[in-house]
C-alpha cells in the first residue's frame, strides 16, 4: 500500500457538490415526492459510491464526515421536519427516561452479580449501577465480561430485591403504562415509520446480499468503473501465522502490513487486501486460496465490486445511525421495533428481524456485532417487543442452532448467544415453554445433532473424528440454553405448564435413555487393552447435564401432581431400558444362614458393565423427593410403589459400585487408564451428586423394600464373595490353600469394600428425605469431614463441595458454626480450622472420602485425641433417624446374614493364618458393630415405657451358634480379641464396644426392673474407666523410664567423646577467647578516643588475618594482596530504582561519558552478591563446565535456562542465586602515617602543581603537532612539586590471579552498565566501577531509611561483604587500568570543583551528584598518590576531598532546595543560633553571586533545617563508604535507630557537627570557589527552569498507588484502548507498577523492534522505564508479572486478596478483592533491593514451565 494513495484528497468534483448540497432541500424533495423509497434509493445510489470505497483504504476520517453531511443529515431533517439538532433535543426532553439501564458491556469490563439477590448468576450490574445499589453491602461476585451482555439494572425479574440503583429508581408519579407514542404527532409517526422501514430494509438487504458484482434494484450506480476489492474474511480455522505468511506471498506486502491486515480481519471479520481492476484482484484471490487449501478448507476470499462494498459500509453506518436516533426517545424505539417485527410479504418468519437472524451465519463478524447491538438497544429494551422477539427467536430456534453448528465463529458473535437475554427471564421462559414448547424444542434439537448410536440406540462416541468433536463442543451450548430456561423454578403451575413440562420431561427421558448403559466396558483378561477407548465425551455430556438433571428434580418438587407423573414416566423408562438388557442372565437361588433368595447369575468381572445410568439415578432422586415432600404417605394410591421390583432397581447401581470395588482391588488393571479415569470422575465432586450419590440412594431405596437378608445375599453374590461366606464352615477358614496370593489379596479388598458399602447404605442419612435432617446439615457434614483432614483455605473447601446451578455451595451460611477462620500473614492464605466440638461428628468411613483422604483424616484425628489425652478409638458418630420410607434399613444391622459375616471376620482375626485376612477388614467390622450398638442405644433412649424396642442387637451378638457347630458368639470373640497381641491398634475400639454393650445391658435391665436405680450402669462404666486410667498411667510411666535411660546413655557418650578429643576442644576454646579479645580491641577503649573513619585522625586498627573457605574445594585461604585470588559471586545490573527522571532519553553507548552522575540518578549500575566465596581458579573451572554443558544442551534441544551463559550468567554453585560476574576479595589498603599534614589551601596548591606536572607528562605521551611541541617547551619550566615523581612507574602490589579478577569484574560492570561489548582497554571501565560502588551504597542507604533500620549493624553479612569488596576494588582498580587514564579522570573530577584552565566544559554543581563525585575522586586519587614520595598519607587527601565536596553539597542544597516559609519559626538555643547565622551568611553570599535567581529567605532556622535534612543522606552514604574502605569499626550510636545520629555521624566522619565551620574556617579560599561555581552559566539557566533541578533530600521512589478495590482497576483497564489499533479494546491490559503506564500486552498490534527483535509492549517498556527490569500487574488475570531482559520472567502472587486471605489469579472465583498493603510493600521491597531478577531466577529454577514461555512477546 503506497502512502500517496492513503493520503488521498477528497476529489474536487465532490467538493463543489458538497458545498452546494442542502440536506433541508433534499428532505423537502422527499416529502413532496410520490414514491419515497425510490427517491431515497436514488439518493443513495448517487452518493454512497462517491463517498465510500474510492481507494485501497476503507476508513479515512473524511468518509464519516461526508456520510453525516450528505446521507444522514437529509434523513434526520425528514424525520424531525425541522433542524435536526432542535428536533432531536425536543424529543429527548419529552422522553421518559427508561428504568432499564441497558448498558452493553465491553470486553473486559467488570460486571457484578449479587449472590444474595440475583435471580441467577447471569443477572449482572455494570460498575456505575452497582456502586449506586444496595448490593454493594451484600455478598457479591465480580467478573470480567466477555463482551456483549448488558446491565440488568431496572429489570424487576432479575433481582429478588433491590432491582434499581439510585440512578434508575422510577419516579412514583409517572404512570409508566402509558403508550410512549402519545407524545408524537401523527405526522411525525408516519414520517418516522416511512424512513425507518426504508433504511432498515436497505441495511438488511445489503448485509444479507450475496452477489459480488451487482446491486439490488434501484441502487445501481450511475457510472460503473472497473474497480474491485479482494476481500479476505475471518475464520476460526487458520492461525494468525498462516494468514500473515499467505498475505505476504499473495499481495506482496511487508510483514508489518500483513500483521495489520490479519489483526483487522480477526477484529472486524473482513478486510480488503487489494484494490484494483478485476483481473488484478482475482489473481491475489487465487494465490490465497491455493496457499491455504492444503491442510483444511481454504480462507474465504471474494472479489467484490467497489460499489457493493460501499453500500455495505454505509449499511453498517445506517444501522449505527438507527441505534443512535432511537436513543433520543422511547417512541422512536417502539416504532423501529414495529418496523423490524412486521411480517414481510413471504408470510411467517419473514420480518426484517427474522431475515437478519436467519442469515446470521452468512454475515461477517463486524456486521453481526453491529446488528446485535441494534437488537439490544431496541428490541431488548422495550418489554412489549422483547416478548414478541422472544417468540420469533423460539420459532426460529432450531434453524438458528443448526446454522450455528455449521458456522465456525465463536458463540459470542452468533445470534444464538442472545438466548441468555431472553430465556433467563422467568415469566418469558415459562411463556415460551407453554406457547412455543421451547423445552421440547431444545432437547429435540440437541438429540438430533448427536447422531452416533449403537444397535440399542445408545450414544456411541467411539472413533470420534475431529469434525464430530468440534460439533459436539458446539452442541453443548444447547444444554446452556436449557439451563437458562430451567434456572428459576415456578411458584405456581398452570395446567398448560404442567403438560408442556411433562412433555419436555418425556423428551429428556428419551435423551437419558440414549445415555443409559453407554460406553460399556468388559474386563480384559490375559493381555492389556490395545487402544484406550474414548471415554471423555460421555463424561463431558454427563457433567454438562448434571445441573439439568438436578433442576428437573427441583421443578418436580414444587408440584405434587408433576412429581407423581414424573415418577411414573421415569419408572416406565427404566423398565423399558431393563427389558432391553438381557445379558443371558439365568436365574439361581442363593441360601445362607437359614434364608434363601431367587436372583440371576451375573458376574461383573465377566460381562459388560456401564458406569452411565442416568435413568436409574433420576428415579432415585425422585424417590427421595416422594419421601421429602411426603407424597408417598399422603397419596400412596396414586404411586406405583407396589409394582416396583426392588431387585430390578438395585441391579445396575449395584453393578456399578461393584465395578468400582473391583477396580480398587486391581482386577481391571489391564483395561488401562480410561477406566481408572471414569471411576475417578464417578466419585469426583463435579459428577458424584448425580452418579455415585444417586447409586447409593437407589440401593437404600431397594434395600428398604426388601428383606435385609435377601439384600445382603444379592450384594455378596454381585461382589463374587458368596462362595466364601455361604459355606457351612466359613468361620473355620474356607479352604483357600490352593488359591494364589493375588486372588487372596483381591478377595480381601472386595470384602473390605463390601463392608464399607453396607456401612454407607445404613449410615448415609444426611439427605433430606432419607434422614430427618435439614438441607444445611448435609453441607455442615461435608465441611466437617474436609476439615478433619487438615485446616483448609476457603477456595479449597469450595472446590471440595458440589456447586448448584447458581455456582453456590451454600457453604458461607454454615461454615462459621463448624469452623474458625485464621487470617494469613504476609505469605500464605487464610485457613479454616474445625471447631473442637464438631470433631465428635467425625465418621472414619465418610462416603465421600477417597482412600488417601481417609488415611490422612484417621491420622489427624488420632493425633488430636492423643494430644488431648483421650483414648484413640474413632467410634462411629450418632446418626439422625431415618424417614419412614427408609426406616427399615436399620434392620440390615441385625440381620442373620450380616451377623454371619461379622462372626466370620472376627473368627479369622482370632486365629490369623497366611494373609487370608486384613486389619482394615476387622476395623470395618468393628465400625459396623459400633453403628449397630449406637442405633440400639438411641432407640432405647427415645423409647417410652410401653412400646417395646424392636432393635436388639446386643441380644443377638451374645448368642452362640446352633448345636452342631457350636461357634462362639460375636461378643465372646470380641472379648478374646481384646487381649490379642497382634491387634494393639484396635484395642481402644474393642474396649469402647464392650463398654457400650455393658451400658446398653444396664439400660435394658433398668427398663425391665425399676426405672429408679441408675447407679449400677454408672458404676460398671466407672470401674471400666478406672481400669483404663490405670492402664494408661502404667504405659506413661514405662515410656518415661525408657526416655530417661536413653538420655543417660547419650550424655555418657558425649563425655567420652570430649575426653578423647581434648586437644580439639582446648583449641576451639582458645580461638573463642581470642575472637572475643579482638572484638574488645575494636570497641573504643575510652570515651575520649572517638572513632573516626577518615582523615589523618583516623582510628588505626590492627589488621587481623582474614581467613575464608572456598565453597567449591573447601580449602581455607588467607586474603593477601600477593596470594591466590578469592572471589565473591556477584550480579551486576542496570537500575532505575532511584531515578528521579525516567524521561531522559537513553544515551548512545559508544559516545556516552559517564564520569559525572547527574543528581536525578536517571539510571545507575547496582552490584549485589549472595556472599559465597570461591577461589578464582575454582570459579573459572566451574564456569567453563557450565559453558560446555550449555553448548551440549543447545545442540540437543533449544530451550532457555533461567540464566544466559552467553551473557556470562551462571548460578552460584551453593545457593543457585543468579550471578553474572565475580568480585575479587582484597585486603584493606595500608597507609603510612606522615609528619606534617597540610591544610586545605596548602593541599590544593600542591595538588594543583601535581596536576600541572601530569598535564605536561600526558601531553608528551600524545603524538603532537609542531606548534603544540613549542607550546609545551614554554611550559617545561613548571617545576614538579617536591617528592612527586612523574616518571615513576609504581609497582603493582597484586598477584597475577588478582589482577586477572580485577580486569574480569571491571569489564563486566562496564559491559552491563553501558550495554556495550566488553573492552578492558576502554577508559570508561574504572568510571563504571566507581559509579557502581556509589550507586549501590546510595541504594542501600535509602533501603535502611525506608525500613527505619540503623545505618550499621542491620545489614545482612552478604551485603556487608559486597560493599567492602566494592569499595576496596574501586580503590585498587587503577592498578588494572592504564595509569594516565585514571589520572586524567581524577584531574577532570577535581576540576569540577577547583577550576583548571586546561580542563574544558566541566558541568555546573547543580548537575553533579556529589556522592558519586566523592566516591570517584577518593578512589581515583590513588593513581596520583602512587607517584607521590613526599610522605604525605592518602588520608589527608581523603579528608580534604570530603571537606571540599561537602561544602559544594551544602551550596548545592541551598541553591536547589530553598525552604518554603510556611511553618512558624521555632525558638532555638545558643548553639543553634550560631549555626543559623552561619547558614544565613552562606546563603546571602550565594545570593550576591546569583541575585534574583534565588528567593530571599530571612529565616535562619528554616535554612539550617533544610540544609541538615538535605545533606543527611550524603553523610550517611559517606560513612558507609569510608567504613567499608578503611575498615574502621562503626560507633555504637549508629548501630541503633534513634535520636543523636547527626552528632555521631559528623564525629565518625571527622566533620564538625556545625558543617558551616568547614566554610567559615576557609572562607577566603572557598569564596573564590563559590563564586566560580555560581558563575557557571548553567546554574542560572537551571534555576530559571531550563534544566532538571533536583531538590534534596531525594525522596525514595515508591511503586504507584493502587486502588483499594480491585474492580476500580478492572474498570480503568476496560476503558483502555490499544494505542496502535485505532480505538480497539486491548485484550491484555497491563499496568506498569513502577510508573503507572497502562500497556497493551501480548498482542501483535503493539509489538515493537528492540535490538533487532520483535518484542511485546511490556518488554519494550522495561527498557525505557526500568533499564530492562519491569514489574507489571496484568489486570484481567490479576497476577503480577516480573520481567528481566528479553528471556526472563515469572508470575508472582498479586497484592490483592479476597476476604478469605487468598489471591484469585485469573479472577476465576470472583470474590471481591482488596489491596493488601503488606504484600504490596513486600513487592516494593523486592524492587528496591534489586531482587527482581533474583526472584525470577529462583522461580524459573523451581518451575521449568516458566522457562518455555516467550516472555519477550508479553
Amino acid at each position: 500500500m503506497a502512502a500517496a494513495e492513503s493520503d488521498r484528497e477528497v476529489p474536487f468534483a465532490l467538493c463543489s457538490e458538497f458545498i452546494n448540497f442542502s440536506a433541508k432541500d433534499t428532505a423537502l424533495k422527499w416529502l413532496q415526492g410520490s414514491d419515497l423509497t425510490k427517491e431515497v434509493y436514488h439518493h443513495l445510489a448517487v452518493y454512497v459510491p462517491k463517498i465510500y470505497c474510492l481507494g485501497p483504504n476503507l476508513n479515512p476520517q473524511s468518509e464519516d464526515l461526508l456520510a453525516q453531511l450528505l446521507l444522514q443529515a437529509p434523513m434526520e431533517w425528514y424525520l424531525c421536519g425541522e433542524e435536526p439538532s432542535t428536533g432531536l433535543a425536543k424529543l429527548e426532553e419529552s422522553n421518559q427516561p427508561s428504568q432499564l439501564c441497558g448498558h452493553v458491556f465491553k470486553v473486559g469490563e467488570p460486571t457484578y452479580s449479587c449472590r444474595e439477590c440475583a435471580a441467577d448468576p447471569t443477572c449482572v450490574l455494570c460498575m456505575q449501577c452497582f456502586l449506586g445499589s444496595v448490593h454493594k453491602e451484600h455478598r457479591y461476585r465480580m467478573t470480567t465480561s466477555g463482551g456483549g451482555g448488558f446491565c440488568d439494572c431496572g429489570d424487576t425479574e432479575a433481582w429478588k430485591k433491590g432491582p434499581y440503583c439510585q440512578k434508575h429508581e422510577p419516579n412514583i408519579s409517572d404512570s409508566s403504562q402509558e403508550d410512549p407514542l402519545a407524545h408524537l404527532s401523527a405526522d411525525m409517526i408516519a414520517r418516522c415509520y416511512n424512513i425507518f422501514s426504508i433504511i432498515l430494509k436497505y441495511a438488511v438487504d445489503m448485509l444479507t446480499w450475496d452477489k459480488e458484482d451487482e446491486l439490488p434494484q434501484g441502487l445501481e450506480p450511475p457510472n460503473r468503473g472497473d474497480t474491485y476489492y479482494c476481500m479476505l474474511f475471518n475464520d476460526e480455522v487458520h492461525t494468525y501465522e498462516q494468514v500473515i505468511y499467505t498475505l505476504q506471498k499473495a499481495v506482496s506486502c511487508t510483514q508489518k502490513e500483513a500483521v495489520s491486515f490479519a489483526t483487522t480481519v480477526d477484529r472486524d471479520g473482513r478486510k480488503s487486501v487489494r484494490f484494483g481492476d478485476f483481473a488484478f484482484c482475482e489473481q491475489a484471490k487465487s494465490v490465497i486460496v491455493r496457499n491455504t487449501s492444503r491442510q483444511s478448507k481454504p480462507l474465504r476470499v471474494q472479489v467484490m465490486h467497489s460499489s457493493v462494498v460501499a453500500h455495505q459500509c454505509f449499511a453498517l453506518k445506517a444501522l449505527g445511525w438507527l441505534g443512535h436516533v432511537i436513543g433520543y426517545s422511547d417512541a422512536l424505539r417502539r416504532i423501529l421495533c414495529q418496523v423490524g417485527l412486521q411480517r414481510g410479504p413471504e408470510g411467517d418468519n419473514s420480518s426484517l428481524v427474522d431475515t437478519l437472524m436467519l442469515c446470521d451465519s452468512k454475515m461477517w463478524k463486524g456486521a453481526r456485532n453491529v446488528y446485535h447491538q441494534l437488537f439490544m438497544s431496541s428490541l431488548l429494551m422495550d418489554l412489549k417487543y422483547k416478548k414478541l422477539f422472544a417468540i420469533q427467536f423460539a420459532k426460529n430456534y432450531r434453524r438458528l442452532q443448526t446454522d450455528f453448528m455449521e458456522d465456525d465463529h465463536e458463540r459470542v458473535v452468533s445470534v444464538t448467544s442472545l438466548s441468555v437475554q431472553l430465556f433467563t427471564v422467568p415469566t418469558m421462559a415459562r411463556m415460551l415453554i407453554t406457547e412455543e414448547n421451547l423445552m421440547t424444542t431444545i432437547i429435540r434439537t440437541f438429540v438430533d445433532h448427536l447422531r452416533h448410536r449403537d444397535l440399542q440406540g445408545r450414544f456411541q462416541f467411539e472413533r470420534y473424528t475431529a469434525q464430530q468433536a468440534f460439533k459436539f463442543r458446539r452442541v453443548q451450548s444447547l444444554i446452556g440454553d436449557l439451563k437458562y430456561v430451567l434456572i428459576s423454578r415456578p411458584t405456581e403451575w398452570s395446567d398448560q405448564l404442567r403438560d408442556k413440562f411433562l412433555e419436555g420431561l418425556d423428551t429428556f427421558l428419551e435423551l437419558l435413555k440414549c445415555m443409559q448403559g453407554m460406553d460399556p466396558v468388559v474386563r480384559q483378561v490375559g493381555q492389556h487393552i490395545e487402544m484406550e477407548p474414548e471415554w471423555e465425551a460421555a463424561f463431558t455430556l454427563q457433567m454438562k447435564l448434571t445441573h439439568i438433571i438436578s433442576m428437573m428434580q427441583e421443578w418436580c418438587a414444587t408440584d405434587e401432581r408433576v412429581l407423581i407423573e414424573a415418577y411414573k414416566k421415569c419408572l416406565a423408562a427404566l423398565t423399558h431400558c431393563h427389558s432391553g438388557f438381557t445379558d443371558g442372565e439365568q436365574p439361581i437361588t442363593l441360601s445362607m444362614c437359614g434364608h434363601s433368595v431367587d436372583t440371576i447369575r451375573y458376574c461383573v468381572s465377566q460381562e459388560k458393565v456401564s458406569i452411565h445410568l442416568p435413568v436409574s439415578r433420576l428415579l432415585a432422586g425422585l424417590h427421595v423427593l416422594l419421601s421429602k415432600i411426603e407424597v408417598a404417605y399422603r397419596f400412596p394410591e396414586q404411586l406405583p410403589l407396589s409394582e416396583l421390583s426392588p431387585p430390578m432397581l438395585i441391579e445396575h447401581p449395584l453393578r456399578c459400585l461393584v465395578l468400582c470395588a473391583q477396580v480398587h482391588a486391581g482386577m481391571w488393571r489391564r483395561n488401562g487408564f480410561s477406566l481408572v479415569n471414569q471411576i475417578y470422575y464417578y466419585h469426583n465432586v463435579k459428577c458424584r451428586v448425580e452418579m455415585f450419590d444417586k447409586d447409593l440412594i437407589m440401593l437404600q431405596a431397594g434395600a428398604a423394600m426388601m428383606d435385609p437378608n435377601h439384600f445382603l445375599m444379592i450384594v455378596l453374590s454381585r461382589f463374587e464373595l458368596y462362595h466364601i461366606f455361604s459355606s457351612a464352615d466359613c468361620r473355620k477358614r474356607y479352604n483357600r490353600e490352593n488359591t494364589n496370593k493375588d486372588v487372596v489379596q483381591q478377595n480381601n479388598t472386595l470384602i473390605e469394600e463390601m463392608l464399607h458399602l453396607i456401612m454407607m447404605v445404613v449410615g448415609e442419612r444426611f439427605l433430606a428425605g432419607i434422614g430427618q435432617v435439614e438441607m444445611c446439615d448435609e453441607i455442615k457434614r461435608e465441611i466437617i469431614h474436609q476439615l478433619c483432614i487438615r485446616p483448609m483455605a476457603h477456595s479449597e473447601l469450595v472446590k471440595a463441595l458440589p456447586e448448584n446451578e447458581n455456582k453456590e455451595t451454600g457453604m458461607e451460611r454454615v461454615i462459621d458454626t463448624v469452623a474458625l477462620f485464621k487470617k494469613p500473614g504476609i505469605t500464605g492464605r487464610g485457613l479454616y480450622e474445625l471447631r473442637p466440638e464438631s470433631a465428635k461428628q467425625f465418621n472414619l468411613y465418610f462416603h465421600h472420602y477417597s482412600r488417601a483422604d481417609q488415611s490422612k483424616a484417621e491420622e489427624a484425628q488420632r493425633k488430636l485425641k492423643r494430644q488431648n489425652g483421650e483414648d484413640t478409638a474413632l467410634p462411629p458418630p450418632l446418626l439422625p433417624p431415618f424417614c419412614p420410607l427408609f426406616a427399615s434399613l436399620v434392620n440390615l444391622l441385625q440381620c442373620d446374614v450380616l451377623l454371619g459375616i461379622v462372626g466370620a471376620v472376627l473368627q479369622w482375626a482370632v486365629e490369623p493364618s497366611g494373609g487370608h485376612w486384613s486389619e482394615s477388614m476387622l476395623q470395618r467390622v468393628l465400625h459396623l458393630t459400633g453403628m449397630a450398638l449406637l442405633e440400639e442405644q438411641q432407640q432405647l433412649e427415645n423409647s417410652s415405657e410401653d412400646n417395646d424396642v424392636s432393635f436388639n442387637f446386643t441380644l443377638k451378638i451374645s448368642r452362640p451358634g446352633e448345636a452342631p457347630s457350636n461357634t462362639a458368639s460375636v461378643l465372646a470373640l470380641l472379648e478374646t480379641l481384646q487381649n490379642a497381641p497382634h491387634l494393639e491398634v484396635h484395642k481402644d475400639m474393642i474396649r469402647w464396644i464392650l463398654k457400650t454393650v455393658a451400658s446398653i445391658k444396664t439400660m435394658r435391665e433398668r427398663t425391665a426392673s425399676t426405672p429408679s436405680t441408675s447407679s449400677g450402669g454408672q458404676c460398671q462404666e466407672e470401674t471400666i474407666r478406672d481400669k483404663d486410667k490405670a492402664e494408661r498411667k502404667r504405659k506413661a510411666e514405662m515410656a518415661r523410664l525408657r526416655r530417661e535411660k536413653i538420655m543417660a546413655q547419650m550424655s555418657e557418650m558425649q563425655r567420652h567423646f570430649i575426653n578423647e578429643n581434648k586437644e580439639l576442644f582446648q583449641q576451639s576454646l582458645e580461638e573463642l577467647e581470642a575472637s572475643s579479645s579482638i572484638s574488645l580491641e575494636h570497641s573504643p577503649t575510652s570515651s575520649d578516643a572517638a572513632l573516626v573513619c577518615v582523615g589523618p585522625r583516623r582510628t588505626r586498627q590492627s589488621e587481623k588475618r582474614q581467613l575464608v573457605t572456598c565453597i567449591l574445594c573447601q580449602e581455607e585461604q588467607d586474603i593477601r594482596a600477593d596470594g591466590k585470588a578469592m572471589v565473591l559471586a556477584a550480579f551486576v545490573q542496570r537500575s532505575t530504582v532511584m531515578s528521579k527522571n525516567r524521561k531522559r532519553p537513553p544515551h548512545h553507548p559508544e559516545r556516552y561519558d559517564p564520569l559525572f552522575m547527574h543528581p536525578d540518578l536517571s539510571f545507575g549500575t547496582n552490584t549485589g552478591s549472595c556472599g559465597h566465596i570461591m577461589h578464582s581458579h575454582c570459579w573459572q573451572r566451574y564456569f567453563e563446565a557450565v559453558q560446555a554443558k550449555e553448548q551440549r544442551r543447545q545442540q540437543r534441544l533449544r530451550v532457555h535456562t533461567s540464566y544466559d551463559v552467553e551473557n556470562g550468567e551462571f548460578l552460584c554453585p551453593l545457593c543457585e542465586c543468579l550471578s553474572n560476574t565475580v568480585i575479587p576479595l582484597l585486603p584493606r589498603a595500608t597507609t603510612g602515617g606522615s609528619c606534617e599534614q597540610p591544610g586545605l589551601e596548602q593541599w590544593l596548591k600542591t595538588t594543583g602543581q601535581q596536576v600541572t606536572a601530569l598535564h605536561a607528562t600526558h601531553r608528551k605521551l600524545q603524538p603532537a603537532s609542531a606548534e603544540a611541541v613549542a607550546e609545551a617547551a614554554k611550559e617545561e619550566e613548571v617545576p614538579s612539586p617536591e617528592g612527586f615523581r612523574v616518571d615513576h612507574i609504581p609497582i603493582n602490589p597484586y598477584s597475577s590471579t588478582i589482577k586477572e579478577m580485577l580486569t574480569t569484574f571491571g569489564t563486566s560492570t562496564y559491559k552491563v552498565g553501558l550495554k556495550v561489548h566488553p573492552n578492558e582497554q576502554d577508559p570508561r571501565v574504572p568510571i563504571m566501577c566507581w559509579g557502581s560502588c556509589a550507586y549501590t551504597i546510595q541504594s542501600i542507604e535509602r533501603l535502611l531509611v525506608d525500613e527505619e533500620k540503623p545505618l550499621f549493624g542491620s545489614l545482612p553479612c552478604r551485603q556487608d561483604d559486597c560493599l567492602s569488596s566494592l569499595a576496596r576494588f574501586g580503590a585498587a582498580c587503577w592498578s588494572a587500568a592504564s595509569l594516565p587514564t585514571v589520572q586524567a579522570h581524577f584531574i577532570r573530577l577535581l576540576a569540577a570543583l577547583v577550576p583548571d584552565p586546561k580542563v574544558e566544559d566541566s558541568p555546573c554543581i547543580l548537575d553533579i551528584d556529589m556522592f558519586h563525585l566523592l566516591v570517584s575522586s577518593v578512589l581515583s586519587h590513588g593513581s596520583v598518590h602512587c607517584q607521590d614520595w613526599s610522605g604525605r598519607s592518602s588520608d589527608t587527601a581523603q579528608q580534604h576531598l570530603l571537606h571540599l565536596i561537602t561544602v559544594a553539597h551544602l551550596a548545592q542544597v541551598l541553591l536547589s532546595s530553598p525552604p518554603v516559609e510556611a511553618t512558624m519559626e521555632q525558638e532555638s538555643g545558643g548553639q543553634e543560633r550560631e549555626e543559623e547565622e552561619a547558614v544565613c551568611r552562606l546563603y546571602n553570599t550565594l545570593r550576591t553571586h546569583l541575585g534574583s535567581a534565588l528567593p530571599d529567605v530571612s529565616s535562619g532556622w528554616h535554612l539550617w533545617r533544610c540544609v541538615k535534612v538535605g545533606v543527611l543522606p550524603y553523610l550517611r552514604g559517606a560513612a558507609l563508604f569510608f567504613h567499608h574502605l578503611n575498615g574502621v569499626t562503626s560507633p555504637p550510636e549508629l548501630q541503633v535507630a534513634g535520636p543523636g545520629q547527626w552528632e555521631a555521624l559528623c564525629g565518625y566522619l571527622g566533620l564538625p557537627s556545625n558543617l558551616l565551620h568547614l566554610y567559615h574556617s576557609q572562607q577566603p579560599l572557598l569564596d573564590t570557589l563559590l563564586k566560580g561555581w555560581c558563575c557557571h552559566p548553567a546554574v542560572r539557566e537551571t534555576l530559571q527552569g531550563a534544566g532538571v533541578l533536583i531538590s534534596f533530600p531525594r525522596q525514595s521512589n515508591r511503586l504507584i498507588e493502587l486502588p483499594d478495590d480491585y474492580s476500580a482497576l478492572i474498570n480503568q483497564a476496560s476503558s483502555f484502548t490499544c494505542p496502535k489499533s485505532g480505538g480497539d479494546k486491548s485484550r491484555a491490559p497491563t499496568l506498569c507498577l513502577v510508573c503507572g503506564t497502562m500497556l497493551c500486552s501480548q498482542s501483535y498490534c503493539c509489538q515493537t523492534e528492540l535490538e533487532g527483535e520483535d518484542v511485546g509492549a511490556c518488554t519494550a517498556h522495561t527498557f525505557t522505564c526500568g533499564a530492562g527490569v519491569g514489574i507489571f500487574l496484568r489486570v484481567r488475570e490479576s497476577q503480577v508479572l516480573f520481567l528481566a531482559g528479553k528471556t526472563k520472567g515469572c508470575f508472582y502472587p498479586p497484592p490483592y486478596l479476597d476476604d478469605y486471605g487468598e489471591t484469585d489469579q485469573g479472577l476465576r472465583r470472583g470474590n471481591p478483592l482488596h489491596l493488601c498493603r503488606e504484600r504490596y510493600r513486600k513487592i516494593q521491597k523486592l524492587w528496591r533491593q534489586h531482587s527482581i531478577t533474583e526472584e525470577i531466577g529462583h522461580a524459573q529454577e523451581a518451575n521449568q514451565t516458566l522457562v518455555g514461555i516467550d516472555w519477550q512477546h508479553l
